[in-house]
């Protein structure tokens, strides 16, 4: 079990991740509205990589570049980039504040997938949480509703990959450094990026969306390189339940950049996500056999 002081490092990490991705998402849905989405996702990885490669020389951690080729760094690097892939692409047509509560549904999908991969033994007060918080999804997405298309889909394929990389970046053992592991996955970002922007038309770069963009690849590296390092030495259960304020401020940054307020259907979905998500952590704190409020490899 993690120590108070390795919990409080990793509630700070996690904040902060959760503040520059809003701001992230919020300036590549600015981008989107021009860009197609694997030239705005490549550019932003050109950009990302060199402030990786400055971050990891920065840090006098060269010498384990070569820890970028371990499987299980490639892997969590893999499932990264084909989540900001589907992400990125929904992004351009769903309202912030609603593809952000698709979007955190993701720890309540980590203990299903804990649970598929034997990690993890879930009891009827937590199965039952889990219903009740993908009920919630289900309300934001409204299944055979106007809004729900192929965007809504690829959101929730996003969240699927999303959960996948989490759990991915507990089995990185601590002699990874975190900067090595962030710049890793910037780069199959921007490789998967380029090869889906093989089936598109880019446009010329020559456009104030290039600064958007260039200013997103400043804020997701450092929230990449947060996130990576709020999942390690730090109980996953104590600190996941802090990323939920990400859904207040994505809601004020739609509303001030685009005027959108979900309505009362979504803001009852985003409460039992929210609630039931809080509730399955408190669970896992409480019971002394699980597996997910441990962090083994940090």
């Amino acid at each position: 079990m993690a120590s108070a002081a390795d919990n409080r490092r990793g509630i700070f990490f996690m904040l902060a991740a959760v503040t520059l991705f809003v701001c992230n998402d919020t300036l590549m849905k600015l981008a989107r509205e021009v860009y197609p989405v694997g030239q705005a996702l490549t550019l932003r990885a050109l950009f990302a990589v060199v402030m990786g490669v400055a971050l990891v020389f920065a840090a006098r951690e060269n010498d384990r570049l070569a820890m970028a080729f371990k499987p299980r760094v490639v892997l969590r690097g893999l499932l990264e980039a084909g989540s900001a892939l589907t992400f990125g692409w929904s992004l351009g047509l769903l309202p912030l504040a609603t593809i952000t509560a698709i979007n955190m549904a993701s720890p309540l999908l980590i203990v299903v997938l804990a649970v598929a991969l034997r990690i993890e033994i879930v009891g009827w007060r937590r199965t039952l949480a889990l219903l009740i918080g993908f009920i919630g999804v289900l309300i934001v997405v409204r299944p055979g509703a106007e809004n729900f298309g192929p965007a809504t889909i690829v959101a929730l394929i996003s969240v699927v990959l999303t959960a996948s990389r989490d759990l991915a970046t507990r089995m990185i053992g601590p002699e990874v450094p975190s900067t090595v592991v962030s710049l890793t996955t910037t780069v199959l970002v921007g490789l998967l990026a380029a090869g889906f922007g093989l089936t598109e038309t880019w446009l010329p770069f020559r456009r104030p969306e290039t600064l958007y963009v260039l200013m997103a690849s400043l804020l997701v590296t450092a929230a990449t390189f947060c996130i990576i390092s709020a999942f390690r030495r730090s109980d996953v259960s104590v600190v996941s339940q802090y990323r939920y304020a990400v859904i207040a401020i994505a809601a004020l940054i739609g509303y001030l950049v685009w005027g959108d307020i979900p309505d009362g259907m979504a803001f009852a979905g985003i409460a039992l996500i929210v609630g039931s998500g809080l509730y399955t952590m408190h669970r896992q704190r409480k019971r002394p056999d699980s597996q997910l409020k441990l962090d083994k490899h940090g």
